[in-house]
């Protein structure tokens, strides 16, 4: 396997998952808003961003499978191993890099995803808040009002028609 097709994925994955922080970042500023309509487009992209990531996953594993074999590795080789293992040049710092911006990447996802878990969480007990309050505001169904007389509608029962 070719070093260069390796770090070609790990530039792809490093895209997608630029991309999912924007979404998630996105998804974040929807939330801070109130912009509740747009809410389901953004975890819509969201879903679809990680799939993407989840795909170039695969097709890295392979990549690094394939790479580990060539370079005499253990099977299924981290990344830090990879370049614990990589021959004279240019790679092990290529690598280091990819895996640096990884780092910080995943990082930065996974704080944008507590945020927005928690405005989520709060989203939620607000609306039920507002649901009690508003079905302890409204009058008991225990209290129809008068007694229909037999032949008489519970609508019109006690009035004059």
């Amino acid at each position: 396997m070719d070093p260069q097709k390796l770090s070609a994925l790990l530039w792809n994955e490093r895209e997608l998952l630029e991309f999912l922080a924007f979404k998630l970042d996105e998804h974040h500023l929807l939330l801070t808003t109130g912009r509740s309509r747009w809410i389901k487009f953004a975890t819509t992209e969201i879903d679809q961003a990680t799939q993407r990531l989840r795909a170039a996953g695969l097709a890295r594993d392979l990549a690094v499978s394939t790479l580990a074999e060539s370079w005499g590795l253990a099977d299924a080789p981290s990344l830090r191993q990879i370049i614990a293992g990589a021959p004279a040049g240019p790679w092990a710092e290529i690598f280091s890099s990819h895996l640096e911006a990884l780092t910080a990447l995943t990082d930065e996802i996974q704080k944008l995803r507590d945020a927005n878990e928690v405005l989520l969480r709060e989203a939620v007990q607000s609306t039920e808040a507002a649901i009690a309050a508003r079905k302890s505001a409204e009058p008991s169904s225990n209290h129809p009002g008068p007694a229909a007389e037999p032949g008489e509608s519970p609508r019109t029962a006690g009035r004059t028609v």
